[in-house]
């Protein structure tokens, strides 16, 4: 039996248009909420929010059609035009769709809510925002230039203090440092560092009278937000720094806690020649020239505040943190581990819960017993204490990449550039970070963001732009960065080299050794190393007449320096390849061998691989090639500093002598290890 043709409304009705409808447009835009608000969270390109957008839209009049045209029936769905009256189950269908409008209303109410409370959750974030700050260095105004240390120490410990406070985003000095001269706007100088705040200031220092100004000012507007001038005797300045930055915390309503308001008005010391000392010590060890220098330097000042004061904990752990720094970079020696754990013990019984002893703990656990998991657990804690502490958070970084969890590093290398963003050493760790992991997108984001804010033709920046291209067989894209600049001198050299070897343009590389040893930095330690890398590229060329001379006297000088850094490996390592080179069998292999035993000792997740890398480089030299294959598999298959690709196999001479192992040839074949797109 058929039914009588009903009107076009009612049969609307009867067929859940309608209710289709209504239940199509709540879910649409509950579904377009989620994706306007939700998506730019995960940084979801506006292209694709508005895609689905569009297509939700689209399918308003489709879901309004089938519904039309079809029917839900017991034998499933058919044309609605087919259906007996005895078979339709439109009105228990409308029933349900009832039930399903009203849960989706339900929903719909509770995202207009949230949608309602989302702007005074905005203004929060923005008021958490408007506590970011940065300080500028502070102008020397005293009649003596040699007084600029003095202006730079006020500013450090300010800037420190103002670190300590949790409610705050401080940027670190290192990117504060190029603003001395100020060639931007501070609107400019806001939007590049990430800061809402600027604080300036000046320091005039004239006999026994200092006087300090300091303001800060809102960056987007040059308002005035607060400025005080103070004018002590040189023995009543050590409370200066606390106040100044208790009543910037107050300017910007920064709540602070009973720790934090204890540490502003700590005193470090009573002796103001000892204070001087120390703030001596510390412009000397943030000047960013001559490592070795400087931080000797600041050694030696620090040495002279302890002595003033012994009780001057702060200083005490400062000096433990310049003979640790020395150790871990330039200096593997016992003398630097030995006065390094001396100042750290005497801090710790001067002040055993001041951050400051934390921090040096943490650093001499890390940087000279290397017991990464204790370190982790010291900087962990610091973290909750020091929030703004770039030394924190990079240590926090580079541990748990020494502990191979690379997803962890990652993370705190983002934290450490969103704290430092103009420091290039913390970017280039972070590009070298990700390329360990052979994440070469992620590494060239990074880089693109440096480079807009440091120019692309910064020499470090320019030196890991060289390396990424290298890594994924680029080398003559990666050559073409080097025209027009000179590459003679670090941070360029290494990576030039690189590029000129891989492409087997060895008169150049030879070239380019030779300028590098006339530079006046090639004197010392770093002569060693040159002359290796000079006789290597000698070998490779085939004139090994030329190479002999020059890699015995790479041969003597690292033997020399050995003797001085006997705990430093890449020392062992540089004289295991200049014995390689020479044809010293059996000493290179003995070194390789002491090399070997060292890597479980190490547990290093970041290094470690890297000089195994090394070691079988040597062993293929030696024609010991047993393993090797098996081992360069091994090193395709994790992540570690400059880990080894596919490409570079295809390219690099070393791996010459494997060329015509089958095996080799399949492993290339296979690509394996391959970069991440």
């Amino acid at each position: 039996m058929t039914r009588p043709a009903p009107s076009f409304f009612a049969e609307l009705k009867r067929r859940n248009v309608y209710k289709v409808g209504a239940m199509y447009a709540v879910a649409g835009w509950l579904l377009v909420q989620v994706v306007t608000q939700v998506f730019p969270i995960f940084d979801i390109s506006a292209l694709v929010q508005r895609i689905i957008v569009l297509a939700i839209v689209a399918g308003f009049p489709i879901a309004l059609v089938l519904s039309w045209i079809y029917e839900l029936t017991p034998q499933g769905i058919v044309r609605t035009d087919e259906v007996e009256d005895l078979q339709s189950i439109t009105p228990q269908t409308g029933q349900r769709l009832n039930r399903a409008i009203i849960a989706v209303l339900l929903l719909a109410v509770i995202v207009l809510a949230a949608g309602l409370l989302w702007p005074r959750l905005g203004e929060r974030a923005t008021e958490h925002s408007d506590k970011s700050i940065a300080v500028l260095p502070f102008a020397n105004l005293s009649d003596d230039s040699a007084n600029a240390y003095f202006a730079d120490g006020i500013q450090d410990e300010i800037l420190t203090r103002l670190a300590k406070i949790g409610e705050l985003k401080v940027i670190s000095r290192t990117s504060t440092l190029q603003y001395a001269v100020k060639p931007a706007g501070l609107r400019e100088i806001g939007e590049q560092l990430g800061v809402a705040n600027i604080v300036e200031g000046s320091v005039q220092k004239s006999g026994n009278i200092v006087r300090i100004n300091v303001q800060l000012i809102r960056a987007a507007t040059d308002e005035h937000l607060w400025a005080e001038r103070y004018d002590r005797k040189l023995d009543d300045v050590f409370g200066v720094q606390g106040e100044v930055a208790a009543a910037i915390a107050e300017a910007l309503k920064a709540h602070l806690t009973p720790a934090e308001q204890r540490q502003l008005t700590e005193r470090p010391t009573q002796n103001v020649e000892a204070y001087d000392a120390y703030l001596r010590a510390l412009a000397l060890s943030r000047q960013g020239g001559d490592l070795r220098k400087e931080t000797l330097g600041a050694i030696e000042a620090l040495e002279q505040a302890v002595k003033l004061d012994p009780d001057f904990a702060q200083a005490w752990a400062q000096l433990s943190h310049q003979h640790a720094f020395a150790y871990w970079n330039f200096a593997k020696n016992a003398q630097h581990r030995q006065q390094a754990r001396e100042a750290r013990d005497r801090a710790s019984q001067l002040a055993p819960a001041a951050p400051d002893t934390l921090k040096v703990q943490g650093l001499y656990v890390y940087w000279i017993e290397r017991d990464y998991a204790a370190a982790l657990q010291i900087f962990e804690q610091l973290q909750q204490q020091m929030p703004n502490d770039e030394i924190v958070t990079m240590a926090l970084a580079a541990i748990t990449r020494r502990q191979g969890r690379y997803d962890d590093s990652l993370a705190y290398w983002k934290r450490a550039i969103d704290l430092d963003p103009r420091n290039v050493l913390t970017v280039m760790d972070a590009v070298q970070t990700a390329r360990a992991m052979r994440d070469f997108a992620t590494a060239d984001r990074w880089l693109a963001q440096a480079m807009s804010l440091l120019g692309e033709q910064s020499p470090a920046l320019l030196g890991e732009r060289a390396s990424n291209l290298l890594a994924r067989g680029e080398v003559e894209q990666a050559l073409r960065l080097f025209d027009g600049v000179d590459s003679s001198h670090e941070p360029l050299l290494s990576s030039y080299l690189s590029c000129l070897l891989l492409d087997r343009r060895y008169a150049e590389a030879i070239r380019l050794m030779r300028s590098a040893l006339l530079q006046p930095e090639a004197d010392g330690d770093e002569r060693a190393y040159a002359q290796g890398l000079l006789g290597y590229t000698l070998r490779l060329s085939g004139d090994a007449a030329a190479a002999r001379p020059v890699l015995e006297q790479a041969r003597a000088d690292l033997q020399a320096l050995s003797i001085r850094q006997p705990d430093d490996l890449f020392v062992m390592l540089a004289l295991a390849n200049a014995e390689a080179d020479l044809g010293n069998r059996e000493a290179a292999l003995e070194l390789a061998r002491r090399l070997q035993d060292q890597l479980p000792v190490m547990a290093d997740d970041y290094i470690g691989p890297t000089l195994e890398e090394r070691i079988v480089r040597i062993r293929i030299q030696l024609d010991e090639r047993e393993g090797a294959i098996e081992s360069i598999r091994r090193l395709l298959s994790i992540s570690y500093a400059g880990a080894l690709t596919i490409p570079l196999l295809k390219l690099d001479p070393d791996f010459d002598a494997l060329r015509d192992d089958p095996r080799f040839q399949a492993m290339l074949s296979a690509d394996e290890g391959g970069a991440k797109p």
